[in-house]
């Protein structure tokens, strides 16, 4: 009677394995015929009422349909595991391609690097310093008087009594000119920062692009021409631009530059206030006293420096009203450049 099962067993089995199954069907059939309760553990356990002379022959039946049953599980489970596999690393050549969100430079990083083009052109090159300054570099060297405005907390953001983070990149002329003997051009681009309320207009963090020339008989009028070809360049060919004296402690004499706005060409409007003209930059004639400091003869050498902020320039030039929105990382802002 057992042997009779032991083969009905087996046949059963043997069903059940040929069809289609997945892993989660084959493991049901494991448990039905190897599990606590399953086919083969219930023959084993009738397999204890058997005469003592059938006993040793069925027994050895009852382990070989025990190790026939778990081989060919074993084996249907690697098989199915394989073939998961294999369609895991299929490709699907018909299907449509994944699109892919590329990403683009900053607003910010565009205008610089479109200020850097200009300048590149016109033979300046390009060097940075350090965001973290002493007073030193950022004022004295730079012919702040000690009870100038800027050297208070008010206005600076002081590390300590002698290290600031740096208001303006103009320290990088000084560092620059007590490296290298004239003739010396380049512009000075990096993050600045004041202690300043935020606002629509102003912001505690910033970008300055900073330039100086100096050389032996550099005049205004090179100054002059230098910053009109930028301008020109950079707004519009057909601008017009003026001059008005102001003063900065590093330059004498000391100028800011306008042009004509853009966007209404002079007939005034919202963003020139009405004026028709648009202030893009500060400049001026390096001091002599800048030049003492740097070891330089002011009797020998003279020069030009001028400074603009990115985030201006920015805004003038694409009509933006509020320089906060530089720094809110708003994709739909961001987008549109």
């Amino acid at each position: 009677m057992l042997a009779k099962k032991i083969v009905s067993v087996l046949e059963n089995f043997r069903k059940d394995s040929s069809a289609s199954i997945d892993l989660k069907i084959l493991e049901e059939i494991r448990i039905k015929y190897l599990g606590r309760n399953g086919l083969v553990t219930n023959l084993f356990e009738e397999l204890k009422s058997v005469s003592k002379e059938e006993k040793p022959a069925l027994g050895k039946s009852l382990n070989s349909l025990r190790d026939q049953i778990t081989s060919k599980i074993t084996e249907l489970k690697q098989n199915l595991t394989s073939l998961l596999e294999k369609e895991k690393s299929h490709i699907d050549l018909s299907l449509p391609g994944r699109h892919k969100q590329l990403g683009s430079n900053h607003l910010l990083t565009q205008t610089l690097n479109e200020i850097k083009s200009i300048f590149r052109s016109l033979g300046f090159s390009s060097i940075e310093g350090p965001e973290l300054e002493s007073d030193y570099y950022n004022f004295e060297a730079l012919n702040f008087p000690k009870d100038h405005p800027a050297r208070d907390m008010q206005d600076t953001f002081f590390i300590s009594k002698d290290f600031l983070l740096r208001t303006h990149t103009t320290p990088v002329q000084v560092r620059i000119m007590e490296k290298h003997q004239p003739p010396v051009r380049a512009i000075m681009p990096g993050r600045v920062y004041r202690n300043e309320a935020v606002s629509s207009r102003s912001y505690c963090m910033f970008h300055q692009v900073d330039g100086i020339y100096v050389d032996t008989d550099v005049t205004f009028a090179e100054l002059k021409g230098t910053l009109v070809a930028f301008a020109k360049q950079f707004y519009m060919e057909d601008l017009k631009y003026r001059f008005r004296p102001s003063f900065f402690p590093f330059t004498e004499p000391s100028a800011e530059m306008d042009i004509t706005c853009y966007l209404c060409h002079g007939k005034g409007c919202k963003v020139c206030k009405y004026s028709g003209w648009l202030e893009i930059l500060g400049c001026g004639m390096v001091d002599p006293n800048v030049f003492k400091m740097v070891g330089y003869d002011p009797e020998k050498y003279s020069g030009y420096a001028f400074g603009m902020g990115i985030e201006r320039t920015a805004m003038l030039k694409y009509g933006i009203t509020d320089i906060r929105i530089f720094f809110d990382n708003d994709f739909r802002f961001l987008k549109q450049f």
